[in-house]
């Protein structure tokens, strides 16, 4: 016992205590260690993350001196990321390794600076710092210096903006939204409801849709001009309709829609249309149907000037060609849903 003690006493000097547990092994508790600094990136480096840019490139890598427990043990590393601020109050990890490197790619890197707060195509500032574990000793963490980095991300979700109206309660938070077609581009568009009075409304930086953020009406005239300032509600008769507004040059147009199902795979064949009905509930449009082996697609107004029949890169739906149904032949429940802008989407349920 003597020994033990003695030994235990000359052991602790170097950082850890040792003593016998029940089952006579010994069992060693780290009571102390340093850490050192992080060695690159330096603080204050910038970063612009593009998204054209192949996005299994580097974005980033950090480097960092090892802890020091005083006694060898494996050690476990965990990077933790936080918008410059917020002093780590709910630092998100982004990355856990056993080495003193850590490399992020432009998409990952990009979703962690987005998930920390950062906002798309603009500038602003990440905490990093390395926190190191052992073993079960998680209650116990040493940590390194804190660096800022500034980083500039992007997204990948296209510009919307909201239509709030007399259709949906005039409010922002809820209503239905336009997209556009690219980053940078003004030209939005997609199918809402309306029935009244409406406007259009941009997200504020957050990406929030409220009001006393930008928001446009008509210029008085009727005619299809928008304008942001003394402007009055745009209005509709109650329909479904296909929306256009470009903030670049102003204007807006609504075009009413009748959606229905045509095709060989249909009753009617591709001599006309099954009216599909508008439900308010999930801003779809339904109808059940009897269905069989065969090709058809979507269109409004019983013409092809609206029409989907085919998938785009992406999954979503698109005008041309046609659509096929190769299920067993039976009553269907159909829905389109074109609530989504420019990313409208189908399905068929049988009954």
């Amino acid at each position: 016992m003597k020994q033990l003690i003695n030994y235990c006493l000359i052991v602790a000097t170097m950082f850890f205590v040792a003593c016998s547990s029940d089952d006579g092994h010994d069992d060693f508790q780290i009571t102390e260690g340093t850490f050192g600094d992080i060695l690159t990136p330096n603080d204050g480096q910038s970063y612009t993350l593009n998204p054209f840019e192949n996005q299994t490139n580097t974005a980033i890598t950090i480097t960092w001196e090892n802890a020091d427990y005083g006694v060898p043990t494996q050690i476990s590393y965990i990077v933790e990321a936080t918008q410059s601020g917020t002093d780590f109050e709910e630092p998100i990890v982004i990355g856990t390794t056993s080495s003193n490197v850590l490399s992020l790619d432009i998409a990952t890197f990009n979703g962690y600076a987005v998930g920390a707060g950062l906002l798309p195509f603009t500038e602003g500032s990440l905490d990093i710092r390395v926190k190191s574990t052992i073993g079960n000793q998680s209650d116990m963490p040493l940590y390194s210096n804190a660096i800022s980095v500034s980083v500039t991300p992007f997204t990948t979700a296209l510009p919307k903006l909201a239509v709030p109206g007399n259709h949906q309660g005039w409010d922002p938070p809820t209503a239905p939204l336009l997209a556009s077609s690219a980053f940078g581009e003004t030209d939005y568009q997609g199918y809402v409801w309306l029935d009244g009075g409406y406007k259009f409304l941009a997200p504020d930086a957050a990406g929030a849709f409220q009001w006393g953020n930008t928001d446009w009406g008509d210029d008085g005239t009727s005619t299809g001009v928008l304008v942001a300032d003394d402007e009055t509600d745009c209005t509709a008769t109650a329909g479904y309709y296909f929306v256009e507004a470009n903030t670049g040059a102003l204007t807006y147009a609504t075009t009413a829609t009748d959606w229905g199902i045509i095709g060989e795979a249909t009753p009617t064949g591709w001599d006309s249309d099954t009216d599909l009905v508008y439900n308010s509930s999930t801003r779809t449009l339904e109808i059940d149907i009897d269905l069989e082996p065969g090709p058809f697609k979507f269109r409004a107004n019983n013409e092809w000037t609206f029409e989907l029949g085919s998938f785009n890169d992406d999954g979503f739906l698109q005008a041309g060609g046609d659509l096929t149904f190769d299920g067993p032949a039976g009553n269907y429940h159909v829905v389109l849903d074109l609530s989504n802008p420019r990313e409208y989407t189908y399905s068929l349920t049988q009954n």
